[in-house]
């Protein structure tokens, strides 16, 4: 059949890029025309992503899907690669949801609208492009071409020091990103023959041990930095605080994850025997930034920097489910990747929302516009408790699942789960805290006047002009009521809110797409750890690290994990 051999991923990829060509020559003079037609393109590859994963992709197989190979450049072994599996498929969904709902949150840009929404759609097209690689060459391509879009969103329609943030942001992810390049040419150069960058054929090589340790730690500081791990985190807070709403819910909503999915795609499934190594450092890691991110959170006084210090302890838990040796762990991590992707998007759509109508992000000149403005304040209280793990919601599922996953792994000592665990947990009492916190200063109490108050000596300490907001009243006369939100915001933020509500009573509408997968990955990693400790039975002896391998998994080099 003609709909079999469709190329639905390499039509997923490229759909929004060769729309975002067409930009610059559609007549519009205002923006309208230009908004609605980046939105219809980002529905429409929404939609033509789930129409393919619901007609063609398979959840009971933990192998690659809708496979598409095409010779690109045959002399430097790049191939057009791309699939899918239990791994991207929700990723992929997750980004272009998140990405659709964003362009539609930016409705009312009007400055240079044409660059705004052309740059959006190229970061759409290549943020997928990352989650379909199956060649890590073209994943390497994919992953620095999604960083300039992002730093012109950054640089152009952002506040204040939106340059220093835009060029910190390109730094940090720029040089760490080498890391991936440098990787991907020693696993194609090993071994001699054909140079090949096919993940697949990458991973069934046998890298010697020391080799591998190096691409681990190569690999863990490139996605580190992407999913804002301590203490290569300090870029997250300044780009949130300087990028406009819509962008900031596609740095927490997407582009975080991509750390994530790598580790899990590279680190954890192509380079197993360094995990066994480095897992006590992600779970380290992961309870230092759970801890870390939630203490920063609770000192911020402007909220996105809150919400962004939220977004580095949540990402701890992704750490943690990662390294936990178990299913349910590993189920967890990809969880709660998908529960914040949803949560911290409508947070920073709602503190845009609220931001068109006080024009700051500190909180102790706003106080009291709960009343003017109960809409907001529902929408952005259910999305707070979301974020705080509150029983029906995503981020409880997600955040309980990593828990038990590092407290059955039968890998650590009783010791260390304990104290990894009981550390965790600070972090998650902390996180009520800083988050009622937040409305409490926001919503209730005394603060600014319900009178939104902007003159034109507040725009001259902008750093020149032109800098603009997203919100209706930003360069108009200097008194405006405060106004609830608009049936727009409204279905924006309910679209973000019905799933987060949805998986948080029946998980299992996100966990099947990838339970077979995650399955698949950590028995390939408990095999690595059961050889390993039969060569090395002490290999956690120091410290808290003690192994118990259960006899039933001790099994031969070439044998099977039972």
């Amino acid at each position: 059949m003609i709909a079999d051999r469709f190329p639905w991923l390499t039509a997923i990829v490229l759909l929004p890029l060769i729309a975002s060509l067409l930009i610059p020559v559609l007549p519009d003079k205002d923006g309208k025309r230009v908004r609605w037609y980046a939105l219809g393109v980002g529905i429409a590859d929404f939609a033509l992503m789930c129409y393919a994963f619901w007609k063609h992709y398979d959840v009971n197989s933990a192998s690659f899907q809708l496979v598409e190979n095409y010779a690109w450049m045959p002399q430097l072994g790049l191939n057009w690669a791309v699939s899918v599996d239990g791994l991207s498929v929700p990723l992929v969904l997750l980004a272009g949801f998140v990405t659709t709902l964003s362009i539609f949150s930016a409705w009312q840009v009007d400055h240079r609208p044409r660059l705004f929404y052309f740059l959006m759609l190229v970061l759409y097209s290549a943020q997928v492009g990352v989650f379909v690689a199956k060649d890590l060459l073209l994943f390497f391509i994919m992953w620095e071409v999604e960083l300039i879009p992002v730093y012109l969103l950054v640089c152009i329609w952002g506040g204040q020091k939106r340059r220093y943030a835009a060029t910190k942001f390109l730094l940090y992810t720029a040089a760490a990103s080498i890391f991936i390049l440098v990787a991907a040419l020693a696993m194609a150069l090993y071994g001699g023959g054909n140079m090949t960058f096919d993940i697949t054929a990458l991973g069934m090589k046998e890298y010697p041990l020391g080799l591998q340790l190096l691409l681990y730690a190569g690999l863990l500081i490139a996605f580190g930095v992407k999913l804002a791990v301590f203490p290569m985190h300090t870029w997250l807070p300044d780009a949130h605080g300087e990028a406009s709403s819509p962008v900031s819910m596609i740095l927490a909503g997407v582009l975080l994850k991509m750390g994530g999915y790598g580790l899990i795609r590279l680190n954890l499934e192509m380079l197993p025997d360094a995990h066994i190594y480095f897992a006590p450092v992600l779970a380290i890691l992961g309870v230092v930034n759970i801890i870390y991110g939630a203490l920063n959170s609770f000192a911020q006084t402007n909220m996105k920097r809150r919400l962004a210090y939220s977004s580095i302890s949540h990402m701890g838990f992704v750490l943690l489910g990662i390294a936990s040796f178990t299913d349910l762990g590993i189920n967890g991590a990809m969880l709660q990747m998908i529960s914040h992707g949803l949560i911290a998007s409508v947070l920073f759509f709602l503190a845009g929302v609220t931001y068109d109508r006080t024009h700051t992000m500190l909180m102790k000149d706003m106080g009291g516009i709960g009343q003017a403005m109960p809409k907001v304040f529902a929408l952005f209280t259910i999305g707070a408790m979301a974020s705080l793990a509150l029983p029906g919601m995503s981020g409880f599922v997600g955040e309980l699942s990593v828990f038990l996953g590092v407290t059955t792994s039968d890998v650590y000592s009783s010791t260390f789960c304990t104290v990894t665990v009981f550390l965790a947990a600070v972090g998650v009492i902390l996180t009520p805290i800083y988050l009622l916190s937040m409305l409490r200063q926001v919503f209730y109490g005394k603060g600014a006047a319900l009178v939104c108050d902007i003159n034109n000596a507040s725009l001259e300490n902008q750093e020149d002009e032109g800098t603009v907001c997203f919100g209706t009243d930003c360069l108009l006369p200097t008194e405006s009521a405060y106004r609830d939100a608009s049936p727009r915001e409204v279905f924006i933020a309910a679209c973000f809110l019905v799933l987060i509500i949805g998986i948080g009573f029946y998980p299992k509408v996100a966990m099947q797409m990838y339970d077979v997968k995650t399955v698949a990955v950590n028995a390939q990693v408990r095999q690595s750890y059961s050889i390993i400790s039969q060569s090395n039975p002490h290999i956690y002896a120091k410290g808290l690290f003690v192994p118990t391998v259960a006899k039933s998994e001790v099994a031969p080099v070439l044998g099977v994990v039972k």
